[in-house]
């Protein structure tokens, strides 16, 4: 029997693989190593995720530039995590969060910008605006936003300094007319008034457009408008020292003598106004350095003609009406056109208690071309152009007179002419602006004439004459009748025996007698007697000595005996 407490041994012949006999037949276990878990490729999927996670982390951090800040008035069709940013329609960033500024006045939206755009975005001068569709004078745009919606555009500066970046930008309300990667040229115009021109007007040359208006504002003084224009390359060229400006807007309709003037520009430039320009000096071909400042004239006219100088600004004290003078009227002398009316205003004289119109007016003295040179070498001692000009003029009676410009409109001017019968004035030629003395014109001193004989009528009693002349007829009545009572039997009675003797008249020119009565032979005496001093005249120019001797023997006709 087998002790139980005795550990069983594995029989000899039961030899296995984890059982080894020892040399005294008690067998032993074979200690066997555990054998190695396998790999599963169940575990491939979180390391790939792992992998694509951390690639778009590190893809997303390389990918990821600075975070800007633009203001804008209001953020009309921006939304966050949509709205994107765009440069030359490429998206290079998107916003990201939109809040009202704490004074509440505008809109700051914040926008994440792609690193690839960073370096040249960040930069001073870069702009942004929000795309809408909008209709302006220069067309439509913005339309591919009514599908896609509203994002903010970009604009940088074309520069190779990169410069500290910026982060803070305020962001335009209307897109800008010309980009800052456009070829081309600044030019700064300065206008009496804007006019018809809005931004976008166009601008051209020989009527052909090459360029646009890309901004306006009022000067510092009040007294001109700026108008910055844009003229694009190779076009620019064009532009030199001696270019002349104008303002080609709507249509320009003048009547002069010669006939009516129409001109009218392009269709754009009626509806949206326009600039025009034109070099005097077509040889020059150096352009003018951009920023270059020039003069926006009023019209072609104005803007080719020779520069004027420095002007002479006047005051004339008119007493009658001024019917039909405006402001620009011209001030001509002997037709020539020296100036322009500038301002007309009514004043008051307490002296005299009595109303007056001061017209004030500009003449430009170089307008009188070698005449205006020739007189300042014979007023030397003058102190400026107004009194060595006007002085001398004056004293050989030289005044202003109002004059019919038109007589179908009726427009008036203000001539300058001599008048050598005008009255003797005060005039102080030192004084600033100069008071020219003024004459009453042809019409005005006609009505004063024909007012002067209507006064000198009306001082005419015509009522005591009219009396006087009543108690005249009613006098030569009364004799008249008189006459009639006393002296008509007698004049009947002259009558009769007038006709009388008329009866008897007629009686002696032989009414009785017949054709061969007395009238007959006192007609053949008185013609025999015209015969005889016809002869007697006759024979007085033959020989004029027989009134001293008498009238000579005959002299009988000689006889020739010797004819046969």
């Amino acid at each position: 029997m087998t002790d139980p407490n005795t550990p069983s041994q594995p029989h000899a012949d039961r030899g296995g693989p984890g059982v080894e006999s020892a040399p005294d037949g008690v067998a032993k276990p074979r200690i066997t190593p555990r054998r190695s878990m396998r790999f599963s490729w169940i575990w491939l999927v979180p390391l790939v995720a792992a992998l694509v996670g951390a690639s778009l982390l590190v893809r997303s951090w390389l990918n990821t530039g600075p975070v800007v800040t633009i203001s804008f008035e209001s953020a009309e069709g921006l939304e966050v995590g949509q709205t994107k940013i765009r440069y030359k329609d490429v998206v290079v960033g998107v916003v990201t969060g939109i809040r009202v500024s704490r004074d509440r006045a505008k809109v700051l939206v914040k926008a994440q910008i792609n690193r690839e755009g960073s370096h040249y975005i960040t930069r001073k001068g870069t702009r942004f605006w929000v795309v809408r569709p909008r209709l302006g004078v220069s067309g439509v745009s913005g339309l591919n936003t009514l599908l896609s919606g509203a994002y903010i555009s970009v604009d940088t500066v074309r520069s190779a300094e990169s410069g500290p970046a910026v982060y803070e930008f305020k962001g335009l309300e209307k897109p800008p007319e010309v980009a800052n990667d456009r070829s081309g040229t600044r030019f700064l115009l300065h206008a009496a008034d804007l006019g018809s021109i809005e931004i976008g007007s166009p601008v051209y040359y020989r009527r052909i457009p090459v360029g646009r208006v890309i901004d306006y504002h009022l000067d510092a003084s009040g007294r001109t408008v700026n108008v910055q224009i844009f003229i694009d390359a190779p076009n620019d060229k064009f532009v030199t020292a001696d270019t002349r400006f104008w303002n080609a807007s709507g249509i320009d309709l003048s009547l002069s003598p010669s006939g009516v003037d129409l001109r009218m520009g392009s269709l754009a430039s009626v509806i949206a106004g326009g600039i025009a320009f034109r070099s005097v000096d077509e040889t020059n071909e150096k352009p003018a350095p951009a920023d270059s400042a020039f003069t926006l004239n009023s019209s072609e006219a104005q803007a080719m003609a020779d520069p004027d100088g420095p002007p002479i600004h006047v005051n004339m004290i008119f007493h009658q009406s001024i019917r039909g003078l405006k402001l620009g009227s011209p001030v001509e002398f002997r037709g020539m056109d020296l100036g322009r009316v500038s301002d007309i205003d009514l004043e008051f004289d307490p002296k005299t208690i009595s109303f007056y119109v001061l017209v004030k007016a500009v003449l430009y003295p170089m307008r009188f071309g070698d005449a205006y040179e020739q007189m300042r070498e014979f007023e030397k001692d003058a102190a400026y152009s107004g009194q060595f000009l006007l002085d001398p003029l004056v004293k050989q009676g030289m005044r202003a007179q109002i004059q019919p410009s038109n007589l179908l409109t009726g427009q008036q001017l203000i001539a300058l002419d001599f008048f050598p019968n005008a009255p003797p004035v005060k005039f102080d030629s030192s004084k600033v602006p100069i008071e020219l003395p003024t004459i009453a014109g042809n019409f005005d001193r006609l009505q004063q004439q024909i007012s002067s004989i209507v006064a000198k009528i009306d001082a005419v009693p015509f009522d005591g004459i009219g009396k006087d002349l009543q108690s005249s007829l009613k006098s030569l009545n009364q004799l008249l009748k008189g006459l009639n009572s006393k002296l008509g039997p007698q004049a009947s009675a002259t009558l009769k025996s007038a006709q009388n003797a008329l009866d008897k008249v007629d009686g002696m020119l032989g009414r009785e007698s017949g054709p061969g009565g007395s009238l007959d032979s006192t007609l053949r005496e008185l013609t025999a007697a015209a015969k005889s001093l016809r002869a007697l005249a006759d024979y007085l120019q033959t020989d004029p000595s027989a009134l001293l001797r008498g009238r000579g023997a005959d002299v009988l006709p000689t006889v020739n005996r010797n004819l046969p």
